[in-house]
């Protein structure tokens, strides 16, 4: 409805006025307009000319994809919005211009603010600039902060070689090719703060790491580091391992899920996610594969279109080393939502992305904090239908074959083995004790 009355309501078609009132734009001879002067599309693609383009007014050759995109963009008026409103837009002129250099290293420079960063993002996903792991760059540039904000030269050389040596380094190695997530980033920045808190502490009592002893850290646990155990836990062994510290504080070991592990309701909601066309394709498809598949909310978001195989046995999906094939309907729902499915950034998105999740950001996947909310309004909490999953997976399948096809740790495959009781080897050393 769109004019009329209750009684007699009308449709746009009907309160479109005559073709007498339409307007055409000088520039392009659209008639789409009741007013005169250029359409929006035409204001859009001569400002764009104005950021973007030399002394002579000619477009960069490196943003000529970015002018494109943007110039074609579906919603032209948000497009134009955004270069009124957004203070990115004087980085976006100094880009135009030459006064500023087309690199990350330019904007890494900046001030760290959101319009910042997403205008990064819009020129990531258009190809002004090669992609790169942000969210490892985000903490390489705190820990330089951080590390340098130390006083003392010690404490400097100390937290430089357990955050960059040991953290940021063990964390690449095991990215490889996959890009550092979310809940990567708070951990190493939880580690961190809290080696600083100890050795804070040590300071003012006029200790050092290398001379305080056993009463010192029982002392700090017992106040104010009680709730940062488990991360300075990580920093006292390390340094125990370089020879920098006498103190002791034993890992606790993982023992068992602690919650309680419902096949039942499990499978209920499987059968309701395959079934139930009510429910969105993309939040059908997250929650089976957490609760059929075991996956984490992180390694769901960053799944690639590459990651889907056509072969003759039927669609196959990468999750691990070797590809799963995936049952019916399930392939229907991953067709569907490979069909369907469209990002939420308007600006720099053009149905280009690469991933079966897109995010609210140009060329980026949905967050691991978004999907797992996604799946909270839909009654799925992911991690106790993951560890339902893995618990029941673990009693039918060998270890080796869980980490290959699952992308699961070989070590974690070993520990939910054995605390489901699915151990075989133990099983056969049980039974060959058995009185015959």
């Amino acid at each position: 409805m769109r004019g009329g009355s209750a009684g007699r309501p009308l449709c746009a078609g009907c309160t479109r006025p005559g073709s007498s009132l339409w307007k055409a734009c000088p520039t392009c001879g659209d008639q789409a307009k009741l007013t005169d002067g250029p359409c929006t599309r035409c204001v859009l693609a001569e400002r764009l000319r104005q950021l973007l383009g030399g002394p002579g007014g000619t477009v960069r050759p490196e943003l000529v994809t970015l002018y494109d995109n943007l110039a074609t963009a579906e919603r032209p008026g948000t497009v134009l919005t955004w270069l009124t409103r957004s203070e990115a837009v004087a980085v976006l002129a100094g880009l135009g211009s030459g006064a500023l250099a087309l690199s990350h290293g330019t904007l890494d420079k900046l001030p760290l603010a959101k319009p910042v960063e997403h205008l990064r993002a819009v020129l990531v996903a258009t190809g002004a600039l090669p992609g790169r792991d942000e969210h490892m760059a985000r903490l390489e540039r705190w820990v330089g902060i951080t590390v340098a904000a130390r006083a003392e030269p010690e404490e400097r050389q100390l937290l430089q070689r357990y955050a960059v040596w040991n953290l940021l380094r063990r964390l690449r190695r095991r990215q490889k090719s996959t890009g550092t997530t979310y809940g990567q980033v708070t951990t190493v920045k939880r580690r961190v703060r809290a080696a600083i808190g100890l050795v804070d502490w040590l300071r003012t009592r006029e200790v050092t790491l290398a001379h305080a002893d056993q009463g010192h850290l029982d002392a700090w646990l017992a106040g104010e580091g009680a709730s940062r155990q488990g991360d300075v836990g990580h920093f006292i062994r390390w340094a125990a391992a370089q020879k920098l510290t006498s103190l002791e504080l034993a890992a606790v070991r993982w023992d068992g899920p602690r919650g309680a592990i419902d096949a039942d309701k499990r499978w209920e909601q499987a059968r309701w996610l395959l079934h139930d066309g009510t429910v969105d394709a993309e939040d059908r498809v997250a929650g089976l594969l957490v609760l059929l598949y075991a996956q984490r909310a992180a390694a769901i978001s960053r799944l690639t279109l590459d990651r889907l195989e056509n072969a003759e046995e039927g669609a196959r999906l990468r999750l691990g080393a070797r590809p799963v094939v995936l049952p019916e309907p399930l392939v229907g729902l991953v067709a569907e939502l490979v069909a369907t499915r469209r990002g939420h950034a308007v600006l720099g998105d053009q149905g280009t992305s690469p991933w079966l999740f897109p995010g609210g950001q140009p060329g980026r996947p949905i967050s691991a904090y978004r999907l797992t909310e996604r799946l909270r309004r839909i009654g799925i909490y992911a991690g106790p239908a993951r560890s339902s999953a893995l618990f029941q997976l673990a009693t039918e399948l060998p270890a080796a074959v869980i980490a290959r096809m699952l992308g699961v740790h070989i070590k974690v495959a070993v520990q939910w083995q054995r605390a489901s009781s699915g151990d075989w080897t133990g099983y056969a050393a049980d039974y060959s004790r058995r009185p015959r």
